[in-house]
């Protein structure tokens, strides 16, 4: 997707939690006196702007990643891999560098009299989501990258089956093979169906990319995904939930994964609802994509 080409994705309805995943409602103030409503907040903005249940409409629309959207795209990354030591900003920065592949996600513009959004609760320059894609063999020298490959590997060695560390290994040591990391992050409350454009289109962009000869041909594809557990009791078993949902069907298509939980306050606190942040590698066949996007699209249509 070049710079200036949009590609219009499905309208969808935004939950404006979606902005701040970690916002808290305080119902509790909803109904003290307007004097009262004149202090602080506990998340630090005004209770009237962001009320539970209240709901945007909002428009998406996917385009290639530009210099500003640095900050953006470095924040979701940040809530990837929380206070790890991975410098998300070069990351974003590479992203960036690479946009003939790869896509963020941004509001569609509607200045026209009809606009239902609140210019005061959604900024033009957010970036609700990035898809996109980057070389883990090819680029391994660069700072950041070696940095993801070192977060990756320590994570396996502590929590992984021997089988799996041995798996991991061979993929990242084969000069052959090259492994991609497929990113896949956005904010909580877009629906998934917005996902089935935003793969079909980096998919096009890396088999272009590939005839040109550029090393985007992956064996693997790993994906770091983001889920919450909560734990069984009296015997029932634990129940998963993914934060993008066409992740739950990635990580049932894994060829192999291994979990761990988060050891900090992540996407949500840990106490809602006894609900406790894990993060999953999965390793995936890049040559499966098209097929895998296809099944995306039948699971979240409930076919």
């Amino acid at each position: 997707m070049s710079a200036n080409e949009k590609k219009n994705l499905k309208a969808a309805e935004a939950d404006s939690s979606s902005e701040d995943e970690n916002i808290q409602n305080d119902d509790d103030n909803e109904e003290e006196e307007d004097d009262d409503m004149e202090s602080d907040d506990s998340d630090g903005m005004d209770s009237e702007s962001f009320q539970e249940k209240e709901e945007l409409q909002i428009e998406f629309e996917g385009r290639a990643p530009v210099d500003p959207d640095a900050e953006g795209i470095s924040q979701l990354l940040q809530r990837l891999v929380p206070r790890a030591q991975i410098n998300c900003n070069q990351l974003a920065e590479l992203l960036i560098a690479q946009n003939f592949v790869g896509s963020v996600i941004c509001q569609c513009m509607d200045d026209g009299p009809d606009s239902e959004t609140d210019d005061n609760m959604v900024e033009d320059d957010t970036i609700f989501g990035i898809t996109s894609v980057v070389n883990l063999t090819a680029k391994k020298d660069k700072p950041v990258i070696e940095q993801l490959r070192k977060y990756i590997t320590e994570r396996a060695a502590k929590h992984a089956t021997k089988q799996v560390q041995e798996q991991l290994s061979d993929l990242l040591d084969n000069e052959q093979q090259h492994v991609g990391l497929l990113i896949n992050e956005r904010f909580i409350n877009i629906p998934a169906q917005i996902s089935v454009p935003l793969l079909q289109n980096l998919h096009k962009e890396i088999e272009a990319a590939k005839a040109k000869k550029m090393k985007f041909n992956f064996g693997t594809l790993l994906m770091l995904v983001k889920f919450h557990r909560k734990l069984g009791k009296k015997g029932k078993p634990d129940e998963d939930q993914f934060t993008n949902a066409e992740e739950e069907l990635l990580a049932e298509r894994s060829k192999f994964s291994f979990e761990y939980a988060m050891d900090i306050e992540s996407d949500w606190p840990e106490d809602v609802g006894g609900l406790k942040p894990y993060r999953k590698l999965l390793a995936l066949e890049a040559k499966q994509l098209p097929q895998l996007i296809n099944e995306i699209q039948a699971y979240i249509n409930g076919e």
